[in-house]
């Protein structure tokens, strides 16, 4: 017999908790893709580059792009569900308002997640520290 839990369809039936990758700091529009990209500045770092432009107001929105010429589909949204991953691990709510963007690089499909995650985690500290200089 299913319990009430699993009966209702609601509720995480495999006993895992999961935490999610807030939808507050997701960045969805075109246009401030496009913003990041023409008036950001960079980091670059071993498996990805990190744009980021600072805003007036706000938390962290950052958002991620996977080039095509890194596989097919499956592969793709592996890659972006690793690097979501990465990025609710190093706690971007300390960021302040800026807008990140980050595109992988080949690299990453074969990347250990410790050293994917030690790089977001640099990339936000780089971030951070230049804050107040990013217009």
């Amino acid at each position: 017999m299913m319990s009430d839990v699993a009966a209702s369809g609601s509720g995480d039936v495999s006993g895992r908790g999961r935490e999610k990758f807030p939808r507050s700091l997701h960045l969805l529009r075109h246009a401030d893709f496009a913003q990041v990209y023409e008036r950001g500045r960079r980091h670059f770092a071993a498996d990805a580059t990190v744009f980021y432009l600072a805003r007036a107001d706000g938390g962290p929105r950052i958002g991620f792009t996977v080039p095509k010429a890194l596989g097919g589909a499956v592969e793709r949204n592996r890659i972006r569900r690793r690097l979501r991953e990465a990025v609710r691990l190093s706690q971007p709510t300390r960021l302040g308002a800026v807008d990140v963007v980050i595109n992988p690089k080949k690299s990453a499909l074969t990347a250990e997640f410790a050293e994917l995650k030690k790089e977001i985690a640099r990339a936000f500290e780089v971030i951070k520290g230049k804050g107040s200089k990013v217009s």
